[in-house]
């Protein structure tokens, strides 16, 4: 394995990677889930400031393991995926070293785009049985759902609210590079 990453164009590899999430809910409990259609690009510049992160998630595949909660969580109370079917993020700056640093970006939920950042930490890259060079990542950030406006909620006979405004966003991510011509 090298712990250096070659400049191109690398393509997310959707069934080595996933964007998850864990929430407060009740406020006694986590629920945590995944959204199973994502796509990405990865274009690695000369340095680590020159390159570029843009990905896209289809709301539609929000799953959490429950099927009435996927239902409502799709619906217009929370992501609205008949009216917005896709969420984005597109980087914008990069901050640290090569195995561990900060990636700063543009996430857009509904109609909302709100800057984030996201802890990165490098895995590496090697070169599979089959050919293929592989990067791999793992990437966490917090974003307060109401800021992107999921506001739906519904309130505790004890006091307190049955889902949390803080979403945890876990990423594990592979990228395949390109053939070079």
């Amino acid at each position: 394995m090298s712990v250096e990453i070659i400049p191109g164009t690398w393509t997310l590899d959707t069934s080595h990677s996933e964007v998850g999430f864990t929430v407060r809910h009740a406020g006694i409990s986590k629920v945590r889930g995944a959204f199973t259609d994502v796509t990405g690009t990865l274009t690695v510049g000369d340095s680590i400031d020159s390159s570029k992160v843009e990905a896209v998630v289809k709301t539609g595949s929000f799953d959490s393991n429950d099927d009435n909660r996927d239902a409502h969580v799709k619906s217009a109370d929370f992501f609205n995926v008949e009216e917005f079917p896709e969420m984005t993020f597109v980087s914008t700056g990069v901050a640290g070293s090569p195995e561990e640093f900060k990636l700063e970006g543009n996430l857009t939920i509904k109609e909302t785009t709100k800057p984030v950042t996201l802890k990165v930490e490098f895995g590496g890259v090697a070169v599979d049985p089959f050919g293929a060079t592989r990067a791999g990542f793992s990437a966490s950030t917090q974003i307060s759902r109401k800021e992107f406006g999921i506001t739906w909620n519904a309130a505790l006979e004890a006091g307190g609210v049955l889902v949390g405004d803080k979403v945890t966003i876990n990423i594990d991510s592979a990228f395949v590079l390109a053939p070079q011509n």
